[in-house]
């Protein structure tokens, strides 16, 4: 009776034992099948070209530039650039620049106008580069200009009968030294923003500012005194009519003290960084032989009030770019 419980129990065993040799089998068998799926999932699909009609070029409208006449002379300028460069090309408009230079950002615009604050600030973020700067009054750049009271006691080094200034920047506005400024506006290049970063590169430490909303209301307000001991505007300010008017002995009760060089653009047209340099270089050829067509000229014109272009790189406004830097301003929150 023993010898067949042992038995029994021997055979239990034996069966238990390839019950889980199997199990072990399956086990080691379903471990390599489990790790071979992550080969099967598929890339990810590339974004078709740039230019094709699955991703066309986008050709954005400046905030002010929305009307259905201004957006119709754009789809005349995008028809031309096709037809010249072979590839697609869309009209946008935008609300704000802010949002002009996020779409740059986002790669929803490639080709637009700018003004010269949007253009620094798409520029220090590497979105886009200079193309063309718009021509105005035979000029692509302007300057600005210090000026004071003449009862303030400040001594000019600007010379009017030949038009230059007669001492460096250093030694010009080293007078204005704790003293106040009146400044038009925070987006204003020529009223407060170019001529803040030159006080700032000669260490010049002034009072806070009064932001005085406006050209003529800074020559305004040096002229009554009592607001502000200096101040700067566009070359000049002072002759603009109604002022002449008001003030006659203004030239002379305002003067200029020292002139900023013409380095601010009037606007900028510029193109994507996402745009390969081929195609940057073939539009930037196709875009002046579309001015010379009385159509494309037409357009421009309608769509972005441009009636001439010069070429430049970002380099041509080296200045420009150096003194904003002198600033430490956001441009983010001064862009509208």
């Amino acid at each position: 009776m023993k010898h067949k419980y042992l038995v029994i129990i021997f055979v239990f065993i034996v069966s238990m034992g390839c019950s889980l040799a199997q199990v072990a089998a399956t086990q080691v068998t379903e471990t390599p099948t489990s790790v071979a799926i992550t080969d099967t999932i598929p890339p990810p699909l590339s974004k078709p070209e740039l230019g094709t009609a699955e991703n066309p070029l986008i050709l954005a409208l400046a905030p002010s530039s929305n009307s259905q006449a201004q957006v119709d002379a754009a789809k005349v300028i995008a028809a031309q650039l096709k037809q010249r460069t072979g590839y697609e090309i869309v009209v946008v408009t935008s609300d704000s620049y802010s949002a002009l230079v996020d779409a740059f950002e986002k790669g929803n615009a490639h080709i637009t106008l700018l003004d010269p604050l949007s253009y620094e600030l798409g520029y220090q973020k590497g979105l886009f580069k200079a193309g063309f700067a718009i021509i105005k009054n035979g000029k692509a750049l302007y300057g600005s200009q210090f000026i004071a009271s003449r009862k303030g006691g400040f001594r000019s080094y600007f010379d009017t009968t030949t038009q230059t200034n007669t001492a460096d920047a250093s030694t010009a506005l080293a007078q204005f030294a704790n003293k106040k400024p009146c400044w038009s506006d925070e987006t204003s290049p020529s009223g407060y923003v170019i001529p803040f970063g030159i006080l700032n590169k000669n260490q010049i430490q002034t009072q806070p500012a009064a932001f005085v909303q406006g050209h003529t209301t800074v020559i305004r307000s040096i002229y009554a005194g009592g607001i502000c001991d200096f101040g700067a505007t566009y070359i000049d300010a002072r002759k603009f009519p109604s002022l002449e008017d008001q003030y006659p002995d203004l030239m002379e009760q305002v003067i200029v003290i020292w002139h900023v060089p013409e380095i601010i653009p009037y606007s900028v047209l510029v193109f994507s960084t996402n745009m390969p340099q081929s195609m940057h270089v073939l539009f930037t050829n196709s875009i002046p032989a579309i001015l010379q067509t009385d159509e494309g000229k037409a357009a421009f014109r309608s769509a972005y009030a441009i009636e001439t272009l010069l070429p430049v790189t970002d380099a041509d406004f080296s200045e420009f770019h150096e003194y904003i830097d002198e600033t430490h301003l956001n441009l983010s929150i001064l862009i509208r």
